[in-house]
């Protein structure tokens, strides 16, 4: 851990990821999003994966989702094999019955009447679940003991994230991808700032030979970092156009990461505002999903307007999932990597803050953040 000893501006120019990656952990105790809202329909049971944690979600008869732990405790069984009438899901196997919010047991067919079996001290393993944003979403626990069993759903200490909203008038859209990679590789590619022009060309965006010099400014907050309001990049037509339509003296954008997999940023031009909340979930250690959520006024009223900032957002997303499929070709062999200043510096920060945060949770003590202050960071892209 001496490297978390280090202040931002004293890290060396270059080192190899692998010293600063904690072995690609899934980090628990967080929320995560599960599925689109769309996607869950009530009287069906539907199977996710989220950490390498089997899930089965679904909705009540009032439309409230609901996430338990597909096996059955007593023969491992997907409950997701089962029925569910919108209060109890039946196991397939031998017809125990769970409640759906809590996973306790309710009922197990083969007891006869003279068994003192406590069935009520039995669980099927439940998550707590919160629906936002066009997304069902759930939190995933530090696992229990081993031979612990499972009991109620733990707490979580915060509600589930939301994409910040500016007034009560705005569009939303949503949109993901699967990477096949480790979360790891998927969150660097996320906050990356150097892949851009050779990655994401396209006439309606930049060119590689628009590249140029560039000076950001970041900040640390809690379980993250900021790159703080600031001119969004002069190559990008989008922008050009924007300052156009919304008639502004300046435009600005704050782009936040936070543990485990949270990046937030914010487009601010005068009365308009564009607001986005990434996240990069990890299904295994092999394969990640990124889900993009958007929420603006700007071009509200404009035709093809939420049209359009669609179409930006998926092309970027398609760009983005070929590239890591040809890295994740490359990855196989285990090949040499390194990370460079000043343009791997924010990928640095995030191996660094979730070795705090794993170390905290091993020492019972504070995290400690790995950024010292506020710095300048410069690359060219």
């Amino acid at each position: 851990m001496a490297e978390l000893e280090k202040s931002a501006l004293e890290t060396p120019a270059a080192e190899t990821s692998t010293r600063q990656m904690p072995d690609s952990l899934m980090l628990r105790g967080f929320w995560y999003r599960a599925l689109p809202s769309a996607q869950v329909s009530r009287n069906r049971l539907h199977k996710a994966m989220l950490l390498e944690t089997p899930l089965v979600i679904g909705r009540d008869r009032q439309g409230r989702p609901f996430a338990l732990h597909d096996a059955c405790p007593h023969r491992g069984m997907p409950l997701s094999c089962g029925r569910f009438d919108g209060q109890n899901l039946e196991c397939s196997y031998h017809g125990w019955k769970f409640a759906a919010h809590t996973g306790q047991c309710q009922e197990i067919p083969s007891l006869t009447s003279d068994q003192t079996l406590k069935v009520d001290r039995i669980y099927a393993g439940s998550y707590a679940c919160e629906e936002n944003d066009d997304y069902v979403w759930v939190f995933i626990p530090e696992p229990p003991p081993p031979g612990a069993g499972f009991r109620k759903a733990v707490e979580p200490p915060s509600p589930a994230p939301r994409v910040p909203i500016f007034d009560g008038k705005y569009k939303i859209a949503h949109l993901t991808a699967d990477l096949p990679c480790s979360v790891d590789h998927g969150i660097i590619g996320l906050m990356d700032p150097a892949h851009g022009p050779f990655v994401h060309q396209a006439w309606w965006w930049r060119s590689r030979h628009s590249i140029h010099e560039k000076q950001k400014n970041f900040e640390p907050i809690p379980m993250g970092f900021r790159m703080s309001a600031h001119t969004p990049s002069s190559n990008s037509a989008p922008y050009k156009l924007l300052r156009l339509y919304a008639d502004a003296d300046s435009i600005t954008t704050t782009i936040d990461f936070v543990l485990p997999n949270l990046r937030l940023e914010t487009i601010r031009a005068g009365k308009y505002w564009f607001s986005s909340l990434t996240t990069v979930t990890p299904i295994t250690r092999s394969h990640c999903r990124i889900d993009v959520v958007a929420c603006w006024n700007i071009f509200r009223g404009v035709p093809f307007g939420p049209s359009l900032l669609k179409f930006v957002f998926a092309k970027f997303v398609e760009q983005d999932r070929p590239t890591m499929e040809n890295q994740s070709e490359g990855l196989k062999h285990n090949p040499h990597l390194m990370l460079i200043d000043d343009a791997d510096r924010p990928a640095k920060w995030y191996f660094q803050l979730k070795a705090a945060y794993l170390e905290s949770l091993r020492n019972g003590g504070e995290m400690r953040h790995p950024m010292a202050g506020p710095i300048t960071l410069k690359w060219r892209s």
